[in-house]
């Protein structure tokens, strides 16, 4: 009589042993080996995720869209840069005249030109190309791609300066 009553505990046995398997938990994702490539992500530490329904706001040290109305027919007075005289204007006479004034030296004449989007100044017959970072009712900030390091001017505008005559 003894068979019967094992042969009852091994099924027993038998039957927990499925019931403990069926109800284990998933095993966790393998690591990848050599020759599965890990997933890469976006590091998004310095730049957040956009949704791309929304334009990107302006980046700092990019380029602006403006329009020359904005900086035309104003004097700008440098407050800032990296090889321009503190206190040099600047005049983008609506004519097509750029003059540069400064506090220790003559005033320069040039040309300026905004086409496509772009800015160009023309001095000494050499053209540089100009990236407008900010423009406002109060605050011009350009950076000059001249020869070697580009330079970055901040000016702020100057309405006690009379506009110079074309």
């Amino acid at each position: 009589m003894n068979v019967p009553i094992r042969l009852a505990c091994a099924g027993v046995a038998i039957s927990a042993a499925l019931v403990l398997v069926a109800c284990k938990a998933p095993a966790p994702p393998a690591e990848p080996t050599a020759t599965q490539a890990p997933q890469v992500t976006a590091d998004t530490s310095e730049h957040p995720a956009r949704s791309t329904d929304v334009p990107a706001p302006q980046e700092p040290g990019a380029p602006a869209t403006v329009e020359p109305a904005a900086f035309v027919d104003r004097v700008w007075q440098v407050t800032e840069s990296s090889a321009v005289e503190r206190g040099t204007t600047y005049a983008f006479l609506s004519d097509g005249t750029l003059v540069i004034d400064s506090p220790n030296g003559t005033p320069m004449r040039g040309k300026w030109s905004f086409e496509n989007g772009a800015l160009t100044m023309v001095e000494e017959d050499i053209p540089y190309r100009i990236d407008i970072l900010e423009l406002s009712a109060s605050t011009f900030r350009i950076r000059s791609h001249n020869p070697g390091e580009p330079v970055d001017i901040a000016m702020a505008a100057s309405p006690n300066h009379p506009l110079p005559k074309p």
